[in-house]
């Protein structure tokens, strides 16, 4: 770990193999402004959440030219967030941050007009030094650095004082919203469970109990889904992925684990092997439906770390795309956006048969975890 120019943390993730880099090359010349004054958590008595108030990121980077790139590496003529001329996987606090720099416990007894700074961690994950590309073509190598990397900083976040929560996530597509092109992601250290998470932890904790603590909800869901198998996607030796029988978006999968573990950081390193391979041809068949590339949200769903709510909690992938045919996009309207009441415009069956039917399109075909290589890369 080093510090850029301004106190934010950056952490370099090698491939295996990889040359180490002289200290010399980490070091930030660069002459920034001091980091914004934190925004503010104000509390919603009207509904129970925490909103974050983060006005500094108005003047964020959007969209930049690829010769002004802030997550290329470091050059004369473009001196970046990663001071590095080369790397693999670098993970720094973000300049323009939702939440942080700081850390600690917020107010457990809110009321209407309560504010608190707006502590937690927001980091950037740099996937590739490479400008274009996607998370799919990184090959099996980085993939699994990134994995390690998702798995390392989950761990070292989840120890930060006043944590709840940690969602490691990637935004991918000018449709979604991306800020920049290249191939990146984020991790929220939120100091609250958010409202999306704290209802899965419910619904997963009544079903702990009342199956006496021997299976979780979301590993009898997958159960059921593989005895019926019109919605499997693919099925691996430790993940499989599945359409969702009430699947919310037009394209929605679920990449899950076979055995319960809360976090990211809980996988074993044959079950990271596997994800390494799985996850980006999932990526690959979501590409393949259309001639262009899919937009999408691949949101990693750890357990919350209170532990009342992380006992029944199963980490899973939800990978989501609004797009509903090649030229259109779902957006949420009324009753999404005001209700939370989703109204899909595609069945779960046909989604999931025609991400099978592609699999013969979408380049590297799934490998038997056996055939790996004693390096690791598929054979």
């Amino acid at each position: 770990m080093t510090r850029l120019a301004d106190g934010r943390e950056i952490l370099y993730f090698d491939d295996a193999g990889s040359p180490q880099r002289p200290p010399a090359s980490l070091v930030d010349h660069r002459e920034l402004p001091a980091r914004p004054e934190p925004g503010q958590l104000r509390f919603d008595a009207l509904s129970g959440d925490w909103v974050a108030v983060a006005a500094h990121r108005q003047s964020r980077t959007h969209l930049p030219p690829a010769d002004q790139c802030p997550i290329c590496p470091t050059t004369p003529a473009n001196q970046t967030e990663i001071p590095a001329p080369d790397y693999d996987v670098a993970v720094f606090e973000n300049r323009f941050p939702s939440l942080g720099p700081d850390t600690s416990e917020i107010p457990v007894a809110p009321v209407w007009g309560t504010t608190t700074p707006a502590v937690g961690r927001c980091e950037v994950v740099a996937f590739t030094p490479q400008h274009t590309g996607s998370f799919a073509g990184l090959g099996w190598q980085r993939t699994r650095t990134v994995i390690d990397a998702w798995a390392h900083r989950t761990e070292a976040l989840s120890a930060l004082p006043g944590i709840q929560q940690v969602f490691p996530f990637e935004n991918r597509g000018a449709d979604i919203g991306v800020t920049l092109h290249h191939p990146h992601g984020q991790i929220y250290a939120y100091p609250y469970v958010t409202p999306r998470a704290a209802v899965l932890a419910a619904a997963a904790g009544d079903y702990f109990d009342s199956s006496d603590g021997t299976a979780s909800l979301t590993s009898s869901l997958l159960q059921s889904e593989r005895s019926d198998g019109s919605r499997m996607v693919l099925e691996g030796e430790h993940f499989s992925a599945y359409v969702p029988f009430a699947a919310r978006w037009p394209l929605e999968v679920h990449l899950v684990p076979h055995r319960q573990v809360p976090d990211l950081a809980a996988l074993n390193g044959a079950e990271r092997d596997e994800l390494a391979q799985l996850y980006p041809e999932l990526l690959k068949r979501f590409d393949a439906l259309y001639p262009t590339p899919t937009p999408y949200i691949a949101a990693w769903h750890q357990a919350p770390l209170e532990p009342a709510l992380r006992r029944a909690g199963h980490l899973h992938l939800q990978l989501t795309s609004p797009r509903r045919a090649a030229d259109k996009l779902k957006y949420l309207a009324g009753s999404e956006a005001a209700m939370g009441a989703f109204i899909n415009d595609t069945t779960p069956e046909s989604v999931a048969a025609r991400l099978r039917e592609v699999a013969v399109v979408a380049t590297d075909a799934i490998q038997n975890p056996a055939t790996l290589t004693p390096e690791g890369a598929p054979a």
